[in-house]
This record gives C-alpha cells, sequence and structure tokens, in this order.
C-alpha cells in the first residue's frame, strides 16, 4: 500500500513537471507563419522584390516572406508586366495562392522599384490601399508621390499584419480581390 501511494505521488508530480516544462507560457516565443515567394517570372524586378520582402521581414514578427527553393510551391508569385502594379489582396496563408503583378507602368513613371514591391506584397499580407496618402504610409501607394522612397510599413501597418498572422485570432477571410495601384 505504501509502495502505490509513493508510485503515485511520484507519477504526479513527473506529469506536474512535464506539464509545467511543455505547456506554453506569456513569455513563450510565436512561431512566425513562413510565406513562399516566386520569382521567376520577375524579370528585371527581382532584386526589388527580394528588397521588399526584406522591408517586412525586419518590420513584423507574425510573418516572414522568403525566396521559394526550387520545387517549392509558393504561396505569392510576383509576374513583371507592363500595366500598372496590382496585387491579389490577402491575407494569404501558407499553401494558397496570390499574384502581384509588377507594372512596369509605374516604374516608367518614376516611382521607387522597391516600394512598388513592398507596397503589393502588403496587400498579399491582408492591407488595403490607404489613399490619398503620405509618403509615411506604405500603402498610400502611388498617392505618396514620385519622390516617396519609403518602403517600410507604419506602425498601424505592421500592427495589422502582424494581426492577421497571430496564431490566437480566428483567421482573417482571404479576399482575392485584385487591387490595381494607378494613381
Amino acid at each position: 500500500m505504501l509502495r502505490r501511494k509513493g508510485a503515485q505521488a511520484l507519477i504526479g508530480t513527473a506529469a506536474l513537471t512535464l506539464s509545467m516544462t511543455v505547456a506554453p507560457t506569456a513569455h513563450s516565443a510565436v512561431l512566425a507563419t513562413t510565406l513562399y515567394y516566386d520569382d521567376s517570372q520577375a524579370a528585371e524586378f527581382k532584386s526589388a522584390v527580394a528588397a521588399g520582402a526584406q522591408a517586412w521581414n525586419s518590420s513584423v514578427s507574425n510573418v516572414r516572406i522568403q525566396k521559394a527553393p526550387a520545387g517549392r510551391r509558393a504561396e505569392i508569385v510576383i509576374i513583371a508586366d507592363n500595366g500598372w502594379p496590382r496585387a491579389q489582396l490577402g491575407p494569404v496563408r501558407p499553401g494558397g495562392r496570390v499574384t502581384i503583378w509588377y507594372g512596369r507602368q509605374a516604374v516608367s513613371d518614376g516611382y521607387n522599384t522597391t516600394r512598388i514591391a513592398s507596397h503589393e506584397m502588403g496587400h498579399s499580407l491582408g492591407l488595403p490601399d490607404r489613399k490619398p496618402g503620405p509618403c509615411s504610409s506604405l500603402m498610400s501607394g502611388s498617392t505618396g508621390g514620385v519622390s516617396c522612397n519609403n518602403v517600410l510599413p507604419n506602425a498601424s501597418e505592421r500592427a495589422g499584419v502582424d494581426r492577421n498572422y497571430a496564431g490566437t485570432q480566428a483567421p482573417v477571410p482571404f479576399s482575392g480581390a485584385v487591387l490595381v495601384d494607378a494613381p
């Protein structure tokens, strides 16, 4: 009888120790969602696309945008074309897919190539346009002006994307609507 009670106490202590070790705490790191992009059709804009992804990666915590390795299906597909930049409105989730059309018309008009990429990725992450808007708002797009070189999201935009990819909330519905960023 004494052995049984001793064994039960030992098992109870082990279970408590295990639950305290495995259970998440308020200080546990949240794993970021990783989204992959395919720039194989981005033509001359590949470096701008990489810089746009880096702008988001340096600004938010809950999502990472990485170039898709060979053979991996990407969630974000970038296609260079001659129109205005446009993108499907996300937020895209792993396994989903959105398209960004990197339009040469904005580049011809003098808009910053990295800002275009970062802005369009913002749409993929679930942010709508904020027009008209100042240069300090990445999602103001073309209304920031041709001289605007800001490629980073502002505090509100960062918070919106982190909310869209927070693991503790219900997922934001995927829109898929195409947003055209002509002035």
